[in-house]
C-alpha cells in the first residue's frame, strides 16, 4: 500500500507507540508521537477526574492540533512517509468518555471547528487488545498516575473507538487483534503486522484481522 500518512492507534496500553517507533526506525519514517508526559493536568486528572477532566481534554485538543498541523504540513524530503501514534479524533473519543455531557457539547463545538483542517491518514491501524490484557500492560509499564485507570474507563474508550469507525465511510481502518501476539519480542509476529500494513490494499471501511 502506498502510504504517506500512517496512524497507529489503540486503547491505553495497546502498544501503539512502541509499534509506531519500530516502524519509523525500520522504514526511516517521520515519527509523530503524542506529547502527554509534560501535561500538568494529567496527574491531577487521575487524582480528581471530575475537577480536571475538562481542562485536561482542552489542553490535549490544543496540543494535538498544534503538533499535527505543524508536523503534517512540513514535508521532510528525507523521510518517505509519516507515522503517528494517534489521530486527532482521539480528542473527541477521550472527551466523551471523560467529561460531563454539557461540557462535552461545548467541547464538540470547538472540535468540529478544528477537525476539517486536519489531514486524514491513508491507513488507520487500530491495535485491539482485551481489557484484562490492557490492565496488565499498564501495570507493567509502571506509570504511577495510570495505576488508577478502571476497566470501565477502558471499556468506554474502546466503545468510543468502535463507534468512530462505524461512523466513517471515507477512511480505511485496519483493526488488528493482537491479543495472541508479541510483536515486541517476536520478530515473526512483527513481520505479520508489517505485511498487513504495507503489503495489502484496503478500501474505505473496517477491516478486522486476527493474528
Amino acid at each position: 500500500m502506498d502510504l504517506n500518512y500512517l496512524v497507529i492507534e489503540g486503547n491505553i496500553g495497546a502498544g501503539k507507540t512502541t509499534l509506531a517507533k519500530m516502524i519509523a526506525e525500520e522504514y526511516n519514517a517521520k515519527l509523530i508521537l503524542e506529547q502527554f508526559a509534560d501535561n500538568p493536568f494529567l496527574p491531577k486528572f487521575y487524582n480528581d477526574p471530575d475537577r480536571y477532566s475538562f481542562p485536561l481534554e482542552l489542553s490535549f485538543l490544543a496540543e494535538r492540533y498544534q503538533q499535527l498541523n505543524r508536523d503534517l504540513t512540513s514535508r521532510d524530503l528525507f523521510k518517505p512517509f509519516n507515522v503517528a501514534d494517534y489521530y486527532f479524533m482521539k480528542s473527541l473519543i477521550f472527551a466523551k468518555a471523560t467529561i460531563k455531557q454539557d461540557e462535552y457539547n461545548l467541547y464538540r463545538q470547538i472540535f468540529n471547528i478544528i477537525y476539517p483542517s486536519i489531514p486524514k491518514p491513508d491507513l488507520y491501524v487500530y491495535l485491539h487488545v482485551d481489557i484484562k490484557k490492557l490492565k496488565e500492560n499498564i501495570f507493567k509499564r509502571g506509570r504511577e498516575y495510570e495505576k488508577g485507570i478502571s476497566e470501565e474507563y477502558l471499556k468506554n474508550l474502546q466503545k468510543g473507538y468502535f463507534d468512530f469507525f462505524r461512523q466513517q465511510n471515507d477512511m480505511s481502518f485496519l483493526i488488528i487483534d493482537t491479543n495472541n501476539v508479541d510483536f515486541v519480542n517476536n520478530q515473526n509476529d512483527y513481520k505479520k503486522i508489517k505485511a498487513l500494513i504495507f503489503q495489502e490494499k484496503y478500501d474505505p471501511g473496517i477491516h478486522l484481522i486476527v493474528i
